[in-house]
């Protein structure tokens, strides 16, 4: 299996993933200076309780204690976390494959096409968990849509943890390689 961003020759791949990597942490940036209005007693963690709420009571107790304000904060804050989607996928994704490049034919290395491709499924699942909330931001009142974005946060949240953990593990491992040389 291979991943499109493999494609990619050694210097366009850094290049690409230094570009990435700072508009990532750009967007990053942002969201977190919106996420601060929405910690509340209800959200302790902002937009992350949200996304893990699973019930209709839990999410409705945190858009109350947001107010109108905090749910325009909200809804902007899941608009640009579709740019973000974008951007983490694509960063992550060739982290894991610039590492994989440095451990050629390592069990680490084996993996990092599927890895790769986890991030764009991670990405999908963020996708479908934004409209979820969307739904409730927009006065939707069903069960339905707190439980849809839980299911999508918790494999999306493993999904990128693996990735940044696998270039992380990748990285040292390479680095150790290297000095040990």
């Amino acid at each position: 299996m291979t991943h499109p961003l493999e494609r990619l020759g050694d210097p366009a791949a850094r290049r690409a993933f230094w570009l990435v990597l700072l508009a990532t942490l750009a967007a990053m940036l942002t969201l977190a200076s919106l996420d601060g209005a929405l910690r509340t007693a209800a959200a302790p963690r902002g937009i992350v309780s949200f996304e893990l709420a699973g019930s209709l009571p839990a999410a409705e107790s945190m858009l109350d204690s947001w107010g109108e304000s905090g749910r325009l904060r909200a809804g902007f804050s899941l608009g640009l976390d579709y740019l973000f989607l974008v951007l983490y996928a694509n960063a992550i994704a060739l982290a894991v494959l610039l590492v994989a490049r440095r451990i050629p034919g390592s069990a680490l290395a084996r993996v990092a096409a599927l890895l790769a491709w986890g991030q764009y499924a991670a990405a999908a699942f963020d996708a479908v968990e934004n409209a979820a909330l969307a739904q409730l931001l927009f006065g939707a009142r069903e069960e339905l849509w707190p439980r849809l974005a839980l299911f999508c946060a918790l494999p999306k949240f493993a999904l990128v943890a693996a990735g940044i953990l696998y270039a992380v593990v990748g990285g040292v491992t390479a680095a150790v390689g290297r000095s040990r040389s």
